[in-house]
């Protein structure tokens, strides 16, 4: 008989786990909400690829900046938007990017 070692039999609560994974394309929200957010204007509605889940999940500070969270936790991202997304008239390599952490909610799958 062989032990499973303890991490991997752990389960995850409710909620927990990542809504995208490493390497999925996915879409920047398009929302123009007044206030303060945390995606830049320039960023809204671009294509991305996921290139890091953060761990562990955080509290949405769009939310707790306007006293609205109850202590809801989701995931952030580290996402890569090519050059050309950002500045239509890009002539630099296709492999430049920038790269942002945004948080679960302002991401939609492609």
């Amino acid at each position: 008989m062989t032990s499973q070692p303890i991490a991997d039999a752990v389960v995850p609560a409710l909620g927990e786990v990542p809504a995208f994974k490493v390497g999925e394309m996915v879409r920047t929200g398009t929302r123009f909400p007044v206030g303060h957010y945390r995606l830049p204007m320039y960023l809204r509605g671009k294509a991305a690829v996921i290139e890091r889940v953060i761990a562990t999940m955080g509290v949405d500070n769009e939310e707790e900046g306007f006293g609205r969270n109850a202590g809801s936790k989701g995931h952030y991202y580290r996402i890569a938007i090519p050059l050309s997304q950002i500045w239509n008239d890009y002539r630099g390599p296709a492999s430049d990017g920038l790269r942002v952490e945004v948080y679960e909610n302002w991401l939609e799958r492609i």
